[in-house]
């Protein structure tokens, strides 16, 4: 096992440090030299680094690629206010040298309950034509398999081996508490639409070494493979609707919501505006709980920039925390208790001015 993770690199800031890495992606750029330089994405399971390499860069030029793994000196640092590592050496590391689950997210969460939250769902729909679509996927050997293992996403929410299932899950429970509030949705739409609108993610990533773009999701995405999949299974459950199924596929392609998001529609029906946020919400919210357990080891409640929430966050529960009063406070506390200290109406002390008020 891994001694040093990514995660781990608030505690080594400004140490050097020797640790494996699987290589998310490989550059080479000139220097304003015009010698080569290397910058690489590391990844491991506790999230990735950006690395540089400056000296000696020739000599290893060509000695790996991306998704190959490797053996790393260098100096952990940080650049603009974000961790890097600054290479001094490096080699490739043989296949035998390799345990894979250091390199992979996986979620906490139990595969198997998960999955058998959903049949459990699944099982409830009113609706026989959606039940037995969506049993058709879930009974498929291929898909199923699939399904249990693949991340919801490359990097921005639930990336992590299983993070589409804990996704889908999530939102299955989210949504069937949401309809109970509008009684005017139709649920197994809603839930069905909810399965469907991101199995195409099962083709679109790949996920043996770290988390990337096969050439079919690379050049069709998620969505146009999910309308595929879901004309070939539609074919395996006898007169299905044709209504029904124009739903399901406004579902699938209007899920992200907004044109600049890549959503080729706009959600037009309450299910489907339903779909749209409920996946905005949950995947924000898991971007938010992750970012916080990255960074848990920070003093401050404040974290780092959050590049796809495009913010610093505030972690509500740590800001929240008692705090420890310094020990010269402790003593005047005491003091006041046993009556040796006269109490005063007003501090000493001015009150602090917030910026943007006037006292």
């Amino acid at each position: 096992m891994k001694e040093f993770y990514i995660s781990d690199c608030t505690r080594h800031e400004n140490k050097i440090i020797t640790a494996n890495f699987v290589v998310v992606s490989k550059q080479i750029k000139p220097k304003k030299s015009g010698e080569p330089y290397l910058a690489l994405t590391l990844g491991d399971r506790s999230g990735q680094l950006e690395a540089k390499m400056w000296d000696n860069v020739e000599e290893v030029l060509n000695a790996f690629e991306q998704d190959d793994f490797l053996k790393i000196k260098g100096l952990v640092n940080k650049y603009r206010n974000r961790f890097q590592l600054t290479i001094h050496k490096l080699r490739k590391l043989g296949e035998t040298e390799i345990d894979f689950s250091d390199y992979l997210p996986k979620t906490t969460r139990n595969i198997d309950e998960l999955w058998q939250t959903l049949t459990d769902f699944v099982a409830s729909f009113q609706n026989l034509h959606l039940k037995c679509l969506v049993q058709a996927f879930m009974s498929d050997p291929e898909i199923a398999a699939a399904y249990r293992n693949a991340p919801a996403a490359k990097t921005l929410h639930h990336a992590c081996i299983g993070g589409l299932l804990d996704h889908v899950v999530s939102l299955f429970r989210s949504c069937d508490l949401v309809c109970r509030n509008y009684p005017q949705v139709n649920r197994d739409l809603l839930l069905t639409g909810v399965f469907l609108h991101d199995i195409g993610k099962i083709h679109e990533l790949a996920y043996n070494r770290s988390f990337s773009y096969t050439t079919r999701g690379q050049l069709l995405g998620h969505m146009i493979i999910e309308l595929e999949m879901l004309q070939a299974k539609l074919a395996l459950v006898p007169d299905f609707p044709l209504d029904l199924k124009t739903l399901l596929e406004h579902l699938i392609i209007s899920h992200h919501g907004e044109y600049e998001f890549g959503s080729p529609k706009l959600p037009m029906f309450p299910e489907a505006l339903l779909l749209h946020y409920m996946d905005d919400l949950d995947s924000k919210m898991e971007a938010m709980r992750a970012h916080f357990e990255r960074e848990a080891d920070l003093e401050s409640p404040w974290t780092s920039y959050n590049a796809s929430l495009g913010r610093p966050l505030l972690n509500s529960a740590k800001f929240l925390m008692p705090k420890a009063l310094p020990a010269h406070e402790d003593s005047c506390s005491a003091a006041e208790a046993e009556g040796e200290a006269e109490p005063t109406s007003e501090s000493s002390e001015e009150t602090p001015i917030l910026p943007g008020f006037k006292s």
